[in-house]
């Protein structure tokens, strides 16, 4: 919350307050950074505007240009430097809900006014909004009707970003450096219950497809024996506020959900809904039951549901010898903290140093990242072609684009595919005459230089300056 010299923003935080039923801490986090920069803008730049549409207009330049001067002065005292374009967009789209509740409290004219769409930016609207319904799993059962949204635009919109070509070579982790990470990584640390608890995680993230977040919302409660197959484990998910509270637990009122539960049985609130260092988030929204709503981790392989069960029950053994005050599986054993329920920051920390076991560091450039593991299951369930749709079904995406960065093949693959083509092709050829439609490869490399030395003097196999090409004068 951002607080002036009059104390805190009020108009902000009621905004705040009016839409904290449907948005998340981090979306409230991005509105009070862009609420921040924006008052500095406006502070920086007193009388310079006159009209308030003018003044974000300004300010967006702004976000996207810097405040620098090239002769490196800055006459408003800001010297911002240039954000990245997706930066200045997300801090423009935060905003754009803030001005409009402002402009009707105040009955004043916005900052960002909505217009009537130009006929090319209609078509744009509708041709999002059908793609979006389109691919969700969801999308069936939505109005056909296109929102009236879509017959109006922005006045003032991001600028057009970058669009990526997905390289999983840059972002899944190895799975030949698996092993020797679970076993000599995540498996040596000082303390046996505190390495167990890690390795659970991470089969859940690497052969499950789990967000680390995800993973942190486990109760107890919450994992099964497989019926179908001896010895392993059914891991079930439960949304942190709708899911259905275990054993048919009930309120006095009649409530099932999770969030009651919390709040009668422990005086908590869902981890999700939390500040600070016990939050954990929840970004799955498609359920495989939409009755208790919880999503349901699927094995590929199916022996790491065995592994999981194995060390599952070990882990127990150890969580009965901590006092816990909530239902969470993975908690801290720390001396002073022991039973409280495990941190991302905590694990991530942990991380962190079993890569360093193993002499690597942690670098999500290079596929050494958590998130890493959900994608080296993307990735393994594409090299086994399983059709799109179970992939879509096991990583619980509502759309089936949204494995797009976890299943495009990487530079090596592609690489791979080009060359056994290639090889195809040559093989096809057999007509004389269509040889030709190939070059011939041997007499290129051979020389190659005719155009920038015609007369051999530098180039070939038998150059006559030979001396110069040795480096000699």
């Amino acid at each position: 919350m951002l607080i002036t010299e009059q104390g805190i923003m009020r108009p902000l935080l009621d905004y705040l307050l009016s839409r904290a039923h449907d948005r998340s801490v981090s979306w409230m986090n991005k509105v009070v950074h862009g609420t921040y920069l924006l008052m500095q803008y406006m502070e920086a730049n007193k009388d310079c505007f006159q009209l308030p549409d003018i003044l974000f207009g300004t300010f967006a330049v702004r976000l996207y240009s810097g405040t620098i001067g090239d002769d490196g002065h800055d006459p408003s005292g800001l010297y911002w430097l240039p954000v990245s374009t997706d930066t200045a967009n997300g801090t423009i789209v935060s905003l754009n809900g803030l001005t409009d509740y402002l402009a009707n409290a105040n009955k004043t004219k916005s900052m960002n006014p909505l217009r009537a769409a130009s006929s090319y930016e209609e078509r744009l609207n509708y041709a999002a909004w059908y793609k979006k319904n389109n691919h969700n799993f969801l999308g069936h059962i939505r109005n056909k009707s296109i929102n009236q949204t879509a017959k109006l635009a922005r006045n003032l919109k991001g600028r057009r970003g970058l669009v990526a070509s997905s390289d999983d070579s840059a972002i899944s982790f190895d799975e030949k450096l698996f092993a020797q990470f679970y076993s000599k990584g995540m498996g040596s640390g000082s303390d046996f219950r505190s390495n167990l608890r890690n390795q659970l995680i991470l089969l859940m993230m690497h052969f499950a497809g789990c967000r680390e977040s995800d993973c942190l919302h486990l109760w107890v409660e919450d994992v099964f024996d497989d019926p179908f197959v001896t010895g392993s484990a059914i891991v079930r998910l439960y949304h942190p506020e709708d899911g259905a509270s275990p054993n048919d637990w009930h309120s006095k009122s009649g409530q099932k959900n999770r969030s009651a539960y919390l709040k009668e049985k422990y005086g908590l609130t869902a981890r999700n809904k939390m500040v600070g260092t016990q939050r954990v988030g929840w970004k799955t929204v498609v359920t495989n039951n939409s009755k208790e709503n919880y999503i349901q981790l699927f094995w590929f392989p199916q022996q790491a549901g065995v592994l999981f069960r194995t060390l599952w029950d070990e882990y127990c053994r150890y969580l009965l010898t901590v006092e816990r005050h909530h239902p969470y599986a993975f908690v801290s054993f720390k001396t002073n903290n022991a039973g409280s329920p495990y941190t991302l920051n905590s694990f991530h920390d942990a991380y962190k140093k079993a890569l360093n076991r193993i002499g690597k560091t942690k670098s999500k450039v290079d596929g050494l990242s958590p998130h890493a593991h959900r994608h080296a299951m993307g990735r393994r369930m594409e090299n086994a072609d399983v059709n799109p749709r179970i992939i879509q079904k096991v990583l619980h995406h509502s759309s089936i684009e949204s494995q797009i960065p976890y299943t495009t093949p990487n530079v090596q693959r592609v690489t791979q595919a080009l060359n056994q083509s290639y090889k195809l092709l040559e093989q096809k050829i057999t007509d004389k005459q269509c040889l030709d439609v190939l070059p011939d490869w041997q007499d290129i490399v051979k020389t190659g230089f005719e155009d920038v030395d015609p007369t051999g003097l530098f180039s070939g196999f038998d150059p006559m300056l030979k001396g110069a090409t040795d480096g000699q004068k």
